[in-house]
């Protein structure tokens, strides 16, 4: 939430078979069920920035010409016909816990920024208008409550699309930084040099005091805007729950090694020991996919390899602790790239098809749901838009997808813009 941990700075705004279409093929049981169980649920959200290609990744295209299919071979799975990149061993053994949606297709929007924000909103861009981030949006219609910060970015933030948006700054994530860091601590819960947990606790103290006076002459809505997000702020650092579930370093040794020693890795075991501490979205942000040049290159030495070891690990490790269920983690970036290899060995970018994984949280694993022509350049089978994805997050998540917010000046936002679930993810 981007809480500020100097306290002398702390300001006033501080912290049957029904309804097809309408539920996009799921039968109304169905969709109630998958709404009902995704009350408890949390989220985490992968993002690999600048736009990962899926003709290297989950859409081999091994008999197309050199090219288009690249460098890289295809491999077996644990699932019959479910084939990945060669570079993608720990994904490989856990792809019955995956749908990998092959049949993702956007729009050209001319620019990374725009793109992102799409894809991170689930809602076209429009100039004046900051949506909310799929995280921010989950948590702000889930109404979590609690010591732990409800929504938080492992790593870089990303401006384009990250945070609350018109939902106001209280649900931006909290900014947990860069747990592969030798001395990794959460900056936002350390006091400043010379401020003591006992002046916290008396500036605490006094801003009650001075709240409570305000309520004489303020109206409450206008309390409400900050009051609660400034007493999270002082609930998060006298929390010994809190300090515990961001200390990576009380993982084992051999934990952190099995998620790889890469700030993608260990941001993605943050995620896992959040999640498991009661914070209900994470999203980890990972760069370096904007490959126009070296393609295969990055791939093969920092791209891939650290990415497959830090998500395979997680999804087989939330197996193991009995949370996958009840997790969903999505694997995006704002586009694909283009089937023909250009002229720098690279690929440039390509909305019009691209693959999505999806795990966890309700998800029938071990699917592939839909298909691209021979060179992975066009859907053929089963289009997914981005609004539809959308509606598979919130229904995953159990929010409805049907509910409206309101900007500040009182224009109508809905949670997911015409899209429907994809009814087969759910099995």
């Amino acid at each position: 939430m981007g809480f500020e941990t100097n306290c002398d700075g702390v300001g006033r705004r501080d912290f049957l078979r029904v309804g097809m279409l309408g539920f996009g093929g799921l039968s109304l049981p169905d969709f109630l069920a998958a709404q009902k169980k995704g009350t408890d649920r949390s989220f985490i959200f992968l993002w690999l920035a600048g736009g990962p290609p899926q003709m290297d990744m989950y859409d081999m295209k091994p008999d197309a010409p050199e090219d288009i299919r690249g460098e890289f071979r295809p491999i077996k799975s644990k699932v019959a016909g479910i084939e990945v990149c060669e570079l993608l061993p720990h994904t490989a053994k856990v792809t019955d816990k995956l749908c990998i949606l092959r049949s993702v297709t956007s729009v050209d929007l001319g620019s990374h920024e725009r793109s992102s924000r799409y894809l991170q909103t689930g809602v076209l861009p429009v100039p004046n208008t900051e949506f909310a981030s799929f995280g921010a949006m989950f948590v702000k219609e889930k109404g979590f409550k609690g010591e732990m910060p409800p929504f938080v970015g492992v790593l870089k933030p990303n401006e384009r699309g990250y945070g609350g948006g018109f939902l106001g700054a209280q649900y931006d994530p909290f900014m947990a930084g860069d747990p592969s860091e030798k001395d990794y601590r959460v900056r936002n819960l350390l006091p400043p040099a010379g401020i003591t947990l006992d002046r916290i606790g008396r500036r605490r103290e006094l801003l009650a005091e001075f709240n409570e006076a305000w309520r004489h002459v303020e109206t409450e809505a206008k309390l409400n805007s900050y009051s609660p997000s400034v007493e999270q702020a002082y609930n998060m650092v006298f929390s010994e729950r809190v300090l515990k579930a961001f200390d990576i370093h009380q993982e084992p040794e051999k934990v952190r090694d099995s998620y790889g020693r890469t700030n993608v890795g260990q941001g993605l075991l943050l995620a896992r020991r959040l999640v498991e501490n009661g914070v209900k979205a994470v999203s980890v942000w990972m760069g370096g996919w904007d490959t126009h040049a070296n393609n295969f290159n990055s791939l093969k030495e920092k791209l891939l390899p650290p990415m497959d070891q830090g998500y395979g690990t997680l999804i087989a490790d939330l197996a193991d602790r009995g949370l996958l269920d009840n997790t969903l983690v999505v694997q995006v970036g704002e586009f694909g790239r283009t089937p023909k290899v250009n002229k720098q060995a690279g690929r440039d970018h390509w909305p019009k098809a691209f693959s999505v994984v999806l795990a966890g949280g309700g998800i029938k694993g071990g699917q592939l749901i839909g298909a691209t022509d021979k060179h992975a350049a066009e859907v053929t089978d089963r289009p997914i838009t981005v609004e539809d994805l959308s509606a598979t997050i919130f229904t995953s998540l159990g929010v409805d997808t049907h509910r409206v917010n309101h900007t500040p000046e009182g224009r109508p936002i809905a949670v997911v813009n015409g899209g429907k679930p994809v009814a087969e993810a759910f099995g």
